[in-house]
């Protein structure tokens, strides 16, 4: 019986990384998942955690990191094209890709810019942004992604760290094809785009240095480029690498978290009628909308020891996927983990990460979740979906919409 649950669970999970339909609808295999092996073993070369615990358990542990040099690469590519893949794996220039000392002193740089405290000196200018862009809506067909999702979080983390406004649409499409590395199954395409985008906004980001060093301003950037001259062991590399993830990062889950979000209570009618009829659950709303539909769906680690989760013994070296998006519906952790409840109080969710690498931008991207739908509330008696179901991107790691077409009406 375990052979054959350990057979349903790799198939599962192929269906979840390499099927364009598992990761268009994640859940019900998530649930199968979790059900058959919450801590699986797969032949595909990694183990896979599917519970809530678990993950925190992963992702809070200190024998674990972000070194992928002997992780298993994307099937079809050439030798070329694996050392291309490891390349960005292997990028040790920024945060994101990791460990300490090197990960405490880069994150430490910019800690005090998205502090609660500091994130909330933002909030008046974060409703005039939202409110401008509502102007624009009038009462009609709105495609929320493109008016709203996107030139908001772009918006405020562009000025943040000092992008300048009109290059920001330009660079959206470089941002949306190098986060094709973070999937698990790379096509040799998506790879080589991956590769172009980055080259482009290295360039782009190395001329705002320059330009900054130049002519320096009241902005993130700036702050850093100061850093570095005061001798905080900041690298040219790491200088720009810093603010391309800083920049990226800025506004592509938040951009997934209106557009989730907003879909999610589109589809529940009952429960968008409750949020507006009592805003002081706009806080739990956000929490359940980033637990119902979150924007990051996975987060990896290595094991740099050996590790005991859930019953299972993981050898020093394993690759360890925590599957955020089965956490959130984990029916030990979550009550009818199915039914989205904007009343919920049940604790936060994973979809900001656990551990040293919890998502720096939380509280900002809260913040933004919170205006939108205050706002939107405030501004439109009514929201209906228009053109049947909107599409999901062809992505599991980050999930969000293509487009979201709505009807607004006063």
């Amino acid at each position: 019986m375990a052979a054959v649950s350990a057979i349903e669970a790799d198939s599962l999970l192929v269906e979840l990384v390499a099927t364009p339909e598992g990761r268009a609808d994640p859940y019900p295999r998530y649930a199968t998942l979790r059900r058959l092996a919450p801590v699986h073993q797969s032949a595909l070369g990694f183990w896979a955690l599917s519970r809530y615990d678990d993950c925190q358990q992963l992702l809070r542990h200190p024998g674990v990191g972000k070194n992928f040099s002997g992780a298993a690469n994307s099937l079809g590519l050439s030798e070329e094209q694996r050392a291309e893949q490891n390349r960005f794996r292997n990028d040790r220039s920024n945060m994101l890709t990791t460990d300490p000392p090197d990960h405490t002193r880069l994150r430490g740089l910019v800690t005090r810019a998205f502090t609660p405290r500091t994130v909330e000196t933002l909030r008046s200018r974060i409703v005039a942004l939202v409110d401008d862009l509502l102007d624009g809506f009038g009462s009609g067909e709105v495609d929320v992604m493109d008016a709203l999702a996107f030139p908001l979080p772009v918006t405020v983390i562009g000025e943040m760290l000092g992008v300048p406004a009109e290059d920001r649409p330009g660079l959206r499409p470089l941002v949306r094809a190098v986060t094709a590395v973070l999937e698990l199954a790379v096509t040799p395409d998506g790879l080589a785009e991956a590769t172009t985008a980055d080259m482009r906004l290295q360039e782009y980001f190395a001329g705002l240095v320059a330009e900054r060093r130049a002519h320096p301003r009241d902005d993130l950037l700036t702050k850093l480029i100061e850093a570095e001259d005061k001798g905080d062991q900041l690298s040219e590399r790491e200088l720009i690498s810093t603010a391309i993830l800083l920049f990226a990062a800025g506004f592509e889950t938040t951009t997934h978290l209106i557009g989730n979000g907003l879909l999610a209570l589109l589809r529940h009618p009952d429960q968008l009628a409750r949020l507006r009829a009592d805003r002081s659950l706009l806080r739990p709303a956000v929490e359940e909308l980033l637990r119902y539909d979150s924007p990051v769906q996975i987060a990896v680690r290595t094991a740099y020891e050996d590790l005991s989760i859930g019953g299972h013994h993981i050898q020093t070296g394993s690759f360890v996927l925590a599957l955020l998006g089965a956490a959130n519906r984990d029916p030990a952790r979550f009550s009818e983990p199915e039914r989205l409840d904007v009343g919920r109080h049940e604790g936060a969710p994973m979809s900001f990460g656990g551990g040293i690498h919890f998502c720096l931008g939380a509280a900002l991207a809260r913040l933004e979740g919170h205006i939108v739908l205050d706002r939107l509330l405030d501004r439109f008696a009514t929201m209906e979906l228009v053109g049947g179901q909107p599409t999901y991107r062809d992505s599991l790691t980050l999930r969000g919409l293509v487009d979201l077409r709505i009807h607004f009406a006063g």
